[in-house]
Parts: C-alpha cells; structure tokens; sequence
C-alpha cells in the first residue's frame, strides 16, 4: 500500500531531473542563456546541480520500495 506514493514520487523526481538535465544540455550546446541576467557558468552549473539532485531523489525513492 505505501509503494504506492514511493513510485509516483520516484516518477516525478526522475522526469523532472532528466528533462532539466536535457532541456540545460541543449541550452549549453546552443550557447544560449540557461537562465536570463545570471553568468551563463554558474546558471548551468547551478540547473545541472538540481538536475542531479532529482534524479538522486528519484533513484532513493525507488529503493525505498
């Protein structure tokens, strides 16, 4: 019955980190701004930080099945 939530948790935390991830990639590859105003370094390193993250989250949600 609680493995339930883990997984829609797992789910959501991996796209999330996997799309940002993707989506900042592609930003970089472009030379186009991650995000607007900020130094394009530390705007990508910072995304790519919290892509990681969630894909963590998502990978400890799983195990916790």
């Amino acid at each position: 019955m609680e493995s339930g939530p883990a997984v829609f948790a797992g789910v959501v935390f991996a796209l999330f980190g996997s799309g940002l991830l993707v989506w900042t990639a592609v930003r970089v590859r472009r030379r186009e701004p991650v995000a607007i105003g900020v130094s394009p370094v530390a705007s990508a390193t910072v995304t790519a930080l919290v892509s990681v993250i969630a894909l963590l989250l998502g990978a400890w949600c799983f195990t916790r099945l």
